[in-house]
């Protein structure tokens, strides 16, 4: 199938094939003469899948067919958990909608919002948002979202890891009730099911893959080490295979400073990106590791959420993450749209328990290594595992419900930065326990 026989106009057709594209993926064979057709939406796929694509034709093409909007008003609203993401869906907008007379812009805190107040002046097309800058700009009555005809949720499950709902609820009552919804998640979990079933209204159902499930193109692998020799390992093997440009992932933002510099200090250029960044520091490391000038890119699982780096060879996680479908996402950074990639797990006798849940969640068990001269000691005992707010976590409780509530990054304080730049308390970001996948 070719995306002519999809039902797109030509100018889409046109700036789908200037970007190289020639087959579309199966989320967008299905998702995009669904969306075309008007109905509700609810897609879960693995990230690399191409699901932005699969919402954002059929949304330039309706919006192509129908009136201009009138100033501050908004035609279609996609909604995303962090600024790198709302920064990828706008890129993709601007390229497939490049030869259709439509404006589109992005806004997110963390930068000035006067650019974003005269952009959504004269009325938008598209407008992608983080839910908080949002928000912020519709108190100040500088958006008028009353008369919004779609509404998108992409990556919706990180929106709800991430304690956005009740922000979500809230623009929820700033829509009109006759809308078009479409949810994307990368994971089909029971709270998106939930939230569905609270949000649309008879949607088609796509499920790409079946939930929880890592992609068939990455090969995945774990290297026991102890916990003081991760970073030498590290430096080695980026070293002995030439890893040339590799994604590595921590709990925490200070681990993440450390490891960089630590990199360095061993010839390996490397530069961090997490919240406490300022945006415009955060755009330039992704800048430069996407073209090829920067070697690591050290990220938490909160910053790193979003980034779409074409056919990006490897993952690292130098510390597995304390949710075990964190390393499903982690790990979706690479092996996207069918391309090979490679996941290696630097894994002390501390994450013992955690790699058994992520074992038990993806339903197989991952090759096992220990790299010559990194032999781990066979008498070493486990730590508690530092949780991200300057506590420690039993290793051996496994990553249930408290494990959930205490994601690292961002949640260091009583009042932490969102990744939007908004304040929000610890307590809005509790969620409830997550309830046990059959």
């Amino acid at each position: 199938m070719s995306f002519s026989e999809l039902g797109l106009r030509a100018e889409l057709l046109r700036a789908v094939e200037e970007q190289g594209y020639t087959t579309p993926t199966p989320i967008q064979r299905q998702a995009i003469p669904a969306v075309l057709k008007g109905g509700d939406l609810l897609a879960s796929a693995q990230t690399g899948t191409g699901k932005t694509a699969g919402f954002t034709l059929p949304l330039l093409q309706r919006l192509a067919e129908g009136p201009r909007p009138q100033p501050k008003q908004i035609r279609a609203l996609v909604l995303t958990p962090t600024r790198e993401l709302a920064a990828q869906v706008g890129d993709n907008v601007a390229g497939y909608g490049r030869h259709l007379k439509l404006r589109s812009h992005v806004i997110f805190g963390g930068v000035g919002q006067q650019p974003q107040v005269d952009a959504i002046r004269p009325g938008l097309d598209i407008l992608v948002a983080t839910p908080g800058r949002l928000l912020d700009l519709h108190q100040q009555r500088h958006v008028d979202l009353s008369r919004v005809e779609t509404l998108v949720l992409d990556e919706a499950d990180r929106m709800l890891d991430m304690g956005f709902i009740h922000d979500i609820k809230k623009l929820l009552r700033l829509l009109p009730e006759k809308r078009q919804n479409l949810l994307f998640s990368a994971t089909f979990s029971d709270e998106i099911q939930q939230l569905a079933n609270k949000l649309l209204d008879r949607p088609t159902l796509i499920e790409v893959a079946r939930r929880n499930t890592t992609a068939e193109s990455v090969d995945q692998a774990i290297y026991r080490v102890d916990r003081e020799k991760k970073r030498d390992l590290l430096a080695h093997l980026i070293k002995r295979h030439q890893w040339y440009q590799v994604l590595v992932f921590t709990r925490t933002k200070h681990g993440a400073n450390r490891l960089a510099e630590q990199l360095g200090k061993q010839d390996i250029p490397a530069m961090a990106i997490h919240g406490n960044k300022s945006q415009s520091a955060r755009t330039r490391a992704l800048s430069a590791f996407k073209d090829g000038s920067l070697q690591v890119l050290v990220a938490t699982d909160i910053a790193a959420r979003g980034l779409d780096i074409s056919e990006l060879p490897h993952v690292v996680n130098f510390e597995l993450p304390n949710v075990a479908e964190d390393y499903v996402h982690r790990i979706g950074r690479t092996g996207r749209a069918g391309s090979e990639g490679q996941a290696v797990s630097l894994v002390c006798v501390d994450e013992h328990a955690l790699l058994r849940n992520i074992e038990r969640m993806i339903k197989r068990d991952l090759p096992k290594h220990v790299e010559p001269g990194f032999e781990p000691d066979p008498n070493a005992k486990p730590e508690p595992i530092e949780n991200g707010r300057g506590g420690k976590r039993g290793s051996n409780r496994g990553n249930g419900g408290n494990a959930a509530r205490n994601r690292p990054d961002a949640r260091s304080r009583n009042t932490s930065t969102r990744q939007d730049g908004d304040k929000v308390d610890r307590a809005r970001r509790r969620r409830p326990q997550r309830s046990r996948q059959a």
